[in-house]
């Protein structure tokens, strides 16, 4: 029974966020109620409901359950950096503990939790964790988004490699094509499938305005 997964990228500004909330239509086809969660995120802007992020703001748009947003989204800083630099700016420690336990409440109401990683796999949060410590804890199986553009095999493999070494399985893996002008297409995504861990999940061609729905159509997921 799928519980969940969780969303890490070959870099920042991959299409983690696209490729999260398409999986939520996905897994809310399946039957599920599911809710997204962003731990940590920079870039936040101050509204009328208190600060806010567009990433978690898209996640809870598609989400099924309804959760605080609190929970959602439990550290939210607003220079767009590395999160522990944000967080060390604003004299804020980044706790695992809390951060495990919005995870846990949100489980407890789905039946299932997609969490989106901030950066790549390796962005610190703090002086001595990193986002992939916040996934081991969570213990959800992992799905890589490749963003395909000049040198995205090597960060694919290194992803995945990182990934399978800390003990998480690979549950797939997305071709998001950044580059339009990306020669050899085809030859990178035939080497991609050789060498990475599980299914290549979708492949989404470039795309200015990309269309969530179709995507989450194109998604080979099944429950």
């Amino acid at each position: 029974m799928i519980q969940g997964f969780f969303v890490t990228g070959t870099d920042t500004g991959v299409g983690k966020t696209l490729i999260s909330t398409a999986l939520i239509h996905v897994l809310r086809r399946l039957g599920l109620r599911v809710s997204g969660m962003k731990p940590v995120a920079s870039g936040c802007i101050d509204t009328d409901y208190g600060r806010r992020n567009e990433d978690a703001d898209r996640l809870l748009e598609a989400a099924n359950v309804s959760a605080d947003y609190d929970l959602i989204c439990p550290y939210r800083f607003m220079p767009p950096i590395a999160p522990h630099i944000a967080a060390q700016q604003e004299g804020i420690d980044i706790k695992t503990e809390q951060i495990l336990q919005c995870y846990q409440k949100l489980q407890s109401c789905s039946d299932a939790v997609v969490v989106e990683g901030v950066g790549g796999w390796q962005v610190p949060i703090k002086e001595d964790q990193f986002m992939s410590d916040l996934a081991v804890e969570a213990g959800l199986p992992v799905i890589i988004v490749v963003g395909v553009r000049l040198g995205c095999i090597n960060h694919a493999l290194l992803t995945a490699a990182s990934v399978l070494a800390s003990g998480l399985p690979v549950a797939g893996w997305v071709f998001n094509q950044l580059d339009p002008d990306m020669q050899q297409l085809d030859a990178v995504k035939q080497t991609l499938q050789a060498y990475m861990p599980g299914t290549m999940l979708a492949e989404i061609p470039f795309q200015d305005d990309p269309d969530v729905e179709a995507i989450a159509r194109s998604f080979q997921l099944s429950k």
